[in-house]
């Protein structure tokens, strides 16, 4: 259920609604801010103010991608072995592989200091949607429109954050228009590793298991959250459970999905069945066939490839099983269904308002025919995909700054935004490795996915390959190019920022570095694509989704959830299994079930059982609950969220879903689709009997062992 995958073109489907009428049982990712009362009175239970607040700020916001939560008073925060596993890979050296082999800190002097992440707690939410709304008058054309609204978002951004405070301000669209909401986050940045197990029992079973279930994965990763060289001190933190979770009982998650799209158009869907998810496969499977190649050379270089190469596969089987829902044409008839209802409410409604949505429809049809023209293009320039590494990255990031920084704020690109800046620059600066044979390999396929996307006599390409075979091109500008040590992008930043306070652009062109000429090559074409996304397909779609959100609150009323932001979210559901081919599969797993599966596998490739776990099975109780699957609503970026009872105390740790669960980025499916989870127990039964990891356990449980 990992957030972090690739993306073929900008996340411009913010979301749109639910109607209440349709609900399932268990169905939606629902506000903070609005949770649903009413969903929940037939569990006889109301979350108070008291307890909402209380979850809320004990819930964190991985910038990585994924969700965690402090568990405890001194900052310790909890997440999956996946999420935090760029972070393990970024510490590791060629003598200490801490994502392979794991790691455990027995005290705050031994906890390793992160490099590049960011946390996340939600404080406040505001809603804005009067302001922004007021600075878009009706009638403005798209362009215009989209100029206006972005700066009054990052006038409202501006005036919230606090960079002296960590105080980071973000407008969330919601309703893909029909809402904005300012969400302030306090921001954390000191984030030191606690523990990890091996990655052989986080991800036990490997790809043939991924999706799956039954499961038997120690998908944990546990981290510090430090300021000033100090353990925070946590008001809110969510207490463990002893008793772990009950079939049949009502949980919660408290996570932050990434993104869906359930109630997209069908046009919309059609391309994404028919344009966007072929699409990205056919590169998904390039890039995976690549990595696996060159990281079966080497133990270093499958070392180097590890993360990206697993990132890469889970996004890859994700999308075969979103692309098997949008090709049932079960799931599809009642798309068409839903979206045949709401044209027939506009069209007998007698206001006026709401009969003029009906050509709202007509837009987003009209957007998704630019999309598909544009995707090709957009993927290889303004998304990259044909710079395939780090250093093309950040040498567009610093050439970018040199001209966004001297302009107002208003009419900066958004990722250049006063409020966004001092995250931008602690990514920027941060010490994390950027391998040169790495970046050479993926660079060099990035110009020939290039080359072969434009075609190897477009002018464009011949300018960028200057006369070189895409091999050739590639290390030539990775070994020339000076921008992956941070010590040098601190001083061309610095440069950059003295330039802009004068009001002009830095002289980067006097640097002579070979990969920021690159990108000022191909930044003309990308900022045209760029801008003629957000005026052809961004913009017209918001404001046709604007007034379809409308008209369904209309038809509906507003007692609905919106589709996922990557902001904070609670579902909600029960513990129960599920039918599978005829056959009951339990609720739970145990670590009997642990030892049978490898067994029967032969303790072989993903089956495998770590060393440890093979001469400590005597020192456990095998009944224990180890995973656990439950009817809550979730979708990839709840990766690490917590699932709690009633009382807001850890029954469990979403790691996954089933593979009857990848339709739910288009439909809620509650009849066999479930959220994977950890369970509370079988995690406090490993750190004591299998990891000696007491003094951790005793900080998740407050009592000795």
């Amino acid at each position: 259920m990992r957030l972090r995958s690739l993306a073929l073109a900008p996340a411009a489907l913010i979301g749109f609604l639910m109607t209440s009428d349709t609900l399932q049982a268990d169905e939606g990712m629902w506000l903070f801010s609005k949770p649903p009362l009413a969903q929940l009175k037939k569990y006889n239970f109301t979350p108070t103010d008291k307890w909402l607040e209380h979850v809320r700020l004990s819930s964190v916001r991985f910038n990585s991608g994924g969700s965690g939560s402090f568990v405890s008073p001194d900052g310790l925060v909890m997440t999956n072995h996946h999420v935090g596993a760029g972070d393990l890979d970024k510490v590791s050296t060629p003598e200490k592989n801490y994502l392979r082999d794991g790691f455990h800190a027995k005290t705050h002097a031994e906890e390793i200091k992160c490099k590049g992440l960011e946390l996340n707690v939600l404080i406040a939410i505001t809603d804005v949607t009067e302001q922004v709304e007021q600075a878009v008058p009706a009638g403005t054309a798209p362009a215009d429109a989209f100029k206006k609204r972005t700066a009054k978002i990052a006038e409202l951004e501006k005036g919230a954050a606090a960079p002296d405070k960590n105080i980071r301000a973000d407008v969330v669209t919601l309703y893909a228009g029909g809402q904005y909401h300012l969400y302030t986050f306090k921001k954390y940045t000191d984030i030191r590793i606690v523990f990890a197990p091996e990655k052989q029992a986080a991800f036990y079973g490997g790809d043939p298991d991924n999706f799956e279930y039954p499961r038997y994965d120690l998908d944990v990763c546990f981290f510090r959250v430090y300021e000033n060289d100090k353990p925070i001190k946590c008001e809110h933190y969510l207490k463990w459970s002893a008793a772990g979770a009950k079939e049949g009982e009502l949980v919660f998650v408290s996570g932050h999905p990434g993104r869906t799209n359930r109630q997209n158009t069908v046009d919309e869907l059609k391309y994404l069945r028919d344009t966007g998810y072929p699409y990205l496969l056919n590169r998904l499977n390039r890039l995976e066939v690549m990595l696996q190649a060159w990281g079966g050379r080497s133990e270093q270089n499958a070392q180097r490839a590890e993360e990206e190469l697993f990132s890469i596969q889970n996004s890859r089987k994700a999308r075969i099983g979103g692309l098997a829902g949008l090709m049932d044409p079960k799931l599809m008839g009642r798309k068409e269904a839903e979206e045949k209802r709401l044209r027939e409410f506009i069209k007998l409604s007698s206001d006026p308002n709401i009969a003029k949505v009906e050509a709202a429809f007509d837009a987003v049809s009209k957007a998704e025919k630019v999309r598909t023209e544009l995707i090709k293009e957009m993927t290889v320039l303004e998304n990259a995909g044909g710079f395939n590494s780090a250093s093309f990255g950040i040498a567009r990031t610093l050439l970018r700054a040199s001209e966004e920084l001297p302009k107002p704020n208003a009419e900066r690109l958004r990722e250049f935004a006063d409020a966004r800046l001092q995250s931008l620059k602690f990514q920027l600066f941060s010490d994390e490795p950027v391998f040169e044979d790495l970046e050479t390999l993926k660079l060099a396929d990035g110009l020939q996915f290039l080359a072969v996307t434009l075609g190897p006599d477009a002018e464009l390409v011949k300018k960028v390959l200057n006369g070189k075979s895409p091999r050739e091109r590639a290390y030539e500008l990775i070994s020339g190019t000076k921008v992956r040590d941070p010590e040098v992008r601190k001083s061309i930043f610095a440069q950059i920022e003295a330039a802009a306070k004068g009001g002009k652009a830095a002289d980067l062109a006097a640097l002579k570095d070979p990969m920021i000429e690159l990108a000022r090559l191909v930044d003309g074409p990308s900022r045209e694509l760029r801008k003629r996304f957000e005026n052809e397909v961004d913009e017209p779609k918001r404001q046709a989704h604007a007034a379809l959100a409308k008209a369904k609150f209309k038809m509906d009323g507003d007692n609905v959830y919106p589709d996922a932001t990557f902001t904070l979210r609670l579902a909600f559901g029960t513990v129960k299994g599920y039918k599978e081919d005829g056959k009951d599969v339990p609720p739970f797993t145990t670590f009997d079930g642990l030892y049978k599966r490898a067994a029967e596998q032969h303790n072989k490739g993903p089956f495998e059982l770590p060393q440890r776990w093979v001469a400590k099975k005597g020192n456990l109780n095998l009944a224990t609950p180890y995973n656990f699957v439950c009817t809550a609503d979730i979708i990839g970026g709840n990766s690490g969220s917590p699932v709690v009872n009633q009382n807001a105390e850890v029954v469990g740790l979403i790691f996954d879903g089933n593979i009857q669960s990848l339709v739910l980025d288009f439909i809620f499916d509650q009849e066999t689709a479930r959220a994977v989870s950890v369970d509370s127990r079988g995690i406090v039964e490993a750190l004591r009997k299998v990891y000696d990891a007491n003094d951790l356990a005793d900080e998740l449980t407050g009592k000795k062992g």
